[in-house]
């Protein structure tokens, strides 16, 4: 399998526009239950767009942001027709799917361990479908 965690983030009633709650989670990638999760046990982060105090070596920017204090990960939208996008873990190897709805209230994460240099191709196997037996395993093995 080339994805290896799944972490499901909902904008919750009640809550900012830019804080997302992890809803269902395999609970099994060490970085997300280090950085999201409070003294309280909940585990969110905050989507937005990109600060201007980033600053990228690319071309092109990211089109939106995951942080919680710090940046945890840059979304790249290559196609806005599709719901998906791609970026990679902050200080890890790792690179990141990510599929969203239309107004980015519901955000699934997938996780690919060791992937980072990897993460256009796997963004690629996303759109042609050839990842979904393994997004729906990560799904089934999620725990709310």
């Amino acid at each position: 399998m080339i994805l290896t965690d799944y972490y499901k983030g909902e904008n919750l009633p009640g809550n900012a526009r830019s804080r997302i709650d992890v809803t269902a989670s395999t609970g099994s990638y060490e970085p997300f239950e280090q950085k999201l999760r409070n003294k309280k046990g909940e585990q969110f982060y905050y989507l937005g767009d990109v600060p201007d105090r980033f600053k990228f070596t690319r071309k092109d920017p990211p089109d939106k942001a995951i942080t919680k204090g710090h940046n945890i990960s840059s979304v790249f939208v290559p196609d806005p027709a599709l719901p998906y996008g791609f970026g990679d873990i902050h200080q890890t190897s790792d690179a990141a799917l990510f599929i969203y709805s239309n107004n980015w209230q519901v955000i699934e994460i997938f996780i690919a361990r060791g992937q980072r240099n990897n993460k256009r191709n796997i963004y690629t196997l996303l759109c042609d479908k050839q990842l979904d037996h393994e997004i729906e395993t990560l799904r089934n093995q999620a725990k709310k």
